[in-house]
């Protein structure tokens, strides 16, 4: 059934549809307990080894990350904890969350007419965008980047829900900052954001990251959660400036209300779209995702400058 913009035609709520999806990997339950580990000063080398080797798709990809040219300098190591040890205690979060992106986010979702490089594109973007504001705005740097990297963990669920119901949704995609929340609300009653929020609350992440997720669309309604919903919003802008294909189709700048609660201006978002937009590049390289120079092609040396 192809969707259109009527009235929503099922009874559904975000649980449900979280509930009934059996095939997305549990990977993204790494991320929280690497948290914990990681903000512990008396956490030894070892737990954070014995984290990574419960999942054997995250330990193959770190260790795949950990021999490449990059890390390795020639020599090549052969065990997890060789692999945690060459890249480093203050390393390790992004190589796994890295390594949890090429688990979930690497894959075409149908019902947003995206292909796999631009979902991990726009995912890592949006975490690295996250994760630079919030080292401009004291806040925690590990949190934004996680929802960051998952904010848009629920186009992923709701294309494997589709795919695996046979149901044959298609969304109306726009741009940046309604996206495709409208055609979504006409199906479903409810967006991506919220069934992402309901998604990684099911893998166990704590609301302090779900919660910024479900209201990424609408930052200020958020209760206990303002400041990293509005870091997430103004993320998703840097997102998208940098992963549109020329400067003249890059969004409308975010509400200046909405930039208020973290106190960030136009101009600090456009010099972070350059340095994410660098850092993309490097990343796409590192990991070899769409070959070693999708990103340099895809971003050449736009002036992010206001």
């Amino acid at each position: 059934m192809i969707a259109d913009a009527s009235m929503p035609v099922y009874s559904l709520t975000p649980e449900n549809i979280v509930r009934e999806l059996k095939h997305l990997p549990s990977a993204p339950k790494v991320l929280p307990r690497l948290k914990l580990l990681l903000s512990d000063g008396n956490s030894a080398m070892h737990e954070i080894v014995a984290l990574v080797r419960l999942d054997p798709g995250i330990a193959a990809r770190v260790l795949q990350v950990a021999n490449s040219a990059y890390y390795s300098k020639g020599v090549r190591c052969t065990t997890v904890a060789e692999a945690v040890n060459r890249v480093g205690y203050d390393q390790i979060y992004e190589l796994v969350a890295y390594a949890v992106a090429s688990q979930v986010l690497v894959r075409p979702l149908e019902i947003y007419g995206l292909e796999a490089d631009e979902l991990w594109q726009m995912s890592v973007a949006c975490a690295l965008a996250a994760e630079a504001i919030a080292a401009r705005t004291n806040q925690d740097r590990d949190v934004a980047y996680s929802i960051g990297l998952l904010h848009c963990v629920g186009m992923v669920a709701l294309d494997e829900w589709s795919i695996r119901g046979g149901e044959k949704l298609m969304f109306s995609v726009g741009s940046f900052p309604r996206e495709a929340i409208d055609s979504e609300r006409a199906v479903l009653g409810f967006t991506q954001a919220e069934t992402g929020a309901a998604l990684m609350t099911h893998w166990d992440y704590p609301s302090t990251m779900s919660e910024p997720v479900r209201w990424q669309y609408a930052p200020r309604s958020s209760a206990g959660h303002l400041r990293m919903a509005t870091l997430l919003h103004a993320a998703k802008w840097v997102r998208s400036a940098v992963c549109s294909p020329t400067i003249a189709a890059r969004p409308t700048m975010p509400d200046a209300l909405y930039l208020q609660p973290l106190g960030l201006t136009a101009a600090m978002l456009s010099s972070i779209a350059g340095d994410v937009a660098r850092k993309l590049a490097d990343v796409s390289s590192l990991l070899d995702v769409g070959g070693p120079d999708v990103a340099r092609h895809r971003f050449p040396g736009q002036n992010w400058r206001s």
